[in-house]
């Protein structure tokens, strides 16, 4: 099946109500052999829309930009966290009108799809695309991170992960690169990193509180889910201007293995070796680098700032 499909943004004539994207191997492929059915329900559904499968990293955001400068102003994502966090970044960097202007929406086929999870948003294909087809929209915050000594910025929509939790999606990468169509799960992946991986003395600023510890994993949350359902930030809300951090200080690996169940409903932030805050601003430096990941993409590494932007994009969703 050729994927590849090009569109011409020259002439204004051309540009559809919507504008699809889709990530052919996302999912473990599901993209690619799905698209078939969801391309049919769409048609049935009476949208005005041309189709883009991304082939490399950044192809979503580079699509996003052009369709955005030549006028379009909505977009759906066949993917998963990382297709969709592309996307937000396409919308948050460009320059030809508010992202608030440009309404995006989701058809999950990705292998966590968790920010979807804050939304209710089903992986049932007919009732995704009702959902966008009804045009419910809510304002979000965009979170940003400054890395590699502030050259790099990358805005995030759910959740960046710092250490531990930044290696196991570094684990999981690289499985994917080496075992093609085979799944990895987070949860597996966690338990396999878990022997390698040696705590980090680390400096962490949020706000004005500090935190000089040995630090085993953090997280910074716009939204709850990561990891295929874990609350790692159980208690982050969307749009209310804060950024949820979670810091995994001096922790045993005994303790890690006895607590995983309590990720998936964020009780393992009682644990004594657990500190929860909300900030505006965050600074991270340490003597061994970080390693860090958002929304499930591999970044760069320490020091990093992190900040975010209030309502500053607009998702259709299942309004509860």
């Amino acid at each position: 099946m050729k994927i590849k499909r090009t569109i011409d943004f020259s002439n204004m004539s051309n540009i559809k109500d919507w504008l699809v994207v889709v990530n052919p191997v996302s999912g473990n492929q599901k993209g690619l052999l799905d698209w078939s059915d969801i391309e049919q329900k769409l048609i049935a559904n009476k949208f005005d829309f041309q189709a883009h499968f991304t082939e490399k990293r950044s192809d979503a955001t580079n699509i996003v930009k052009k369709y955005i400068e030549s006028g379009g102003r909505k977009i759906i994502a066949v993917g998963g966290d990382g297709t969709l966090n592309e996307i937000v970044n396409g919308v948050v960097s460009q320059n030809h009108c508010s992202p608030c202007d440009v309404g995006i929406g989701i058809i999950p086929v990705g292998s966590g799809n968790d920010w979807c999870k804050m939304f209710a948003i089903p992986s049932d294909y007919s009732k995704a695309i009702e959902i966008i087809k009804m045009q419910q929209d809510v304002f979000h915050d965009v979170g940003y991170v400054k890395f590699n000594e502030g050259k790099e910025t990358r805005y995030f929509v759910n959740v960046a992960g710092l250490g531990f939790d930044a290696a196991v999606v570094a684990n999981i990468t690289r499985k994917k690169e080496t075992k093609k169509g085979k799944k990895t799960s987070y949860l597996l992946s966690l338990i396999t990193s878990l022997m390698a991986y040696k705590k980090q003395p680390a400096s962490i600023l949020v706000d004005d509180v500090l935190i000089d510890d040995k630090v085993f994993s953090m997280n910074v949350g716009i939204c709850k889910y990561s990891g295929g359902g874990m609350m790692q930030v159980p208690f982050a809300v969307h749009d209310d201007n804060l950024l949820d951090v979670t810091i995994i200080k001096n922790i045993s690996k005994f303790d890690v293995v006895r607590n995983i169940k309590k990720l998936y409903d964020g009780s393992f932030t009682k644990h004594p070796k657990v500190e929860t805050l909300r900030g505006q601003k965050i600074t991270i430096n340490s003597t061994d680098k970080f390693l860090l990941e958002a929304d499930g993409e591999i970044l760069g590494k320490s020091p990093f700032e992190f900040g975010i932007i209030h309502k500053h994009i607009r998702f259709f969703v299942n309004i509860l």
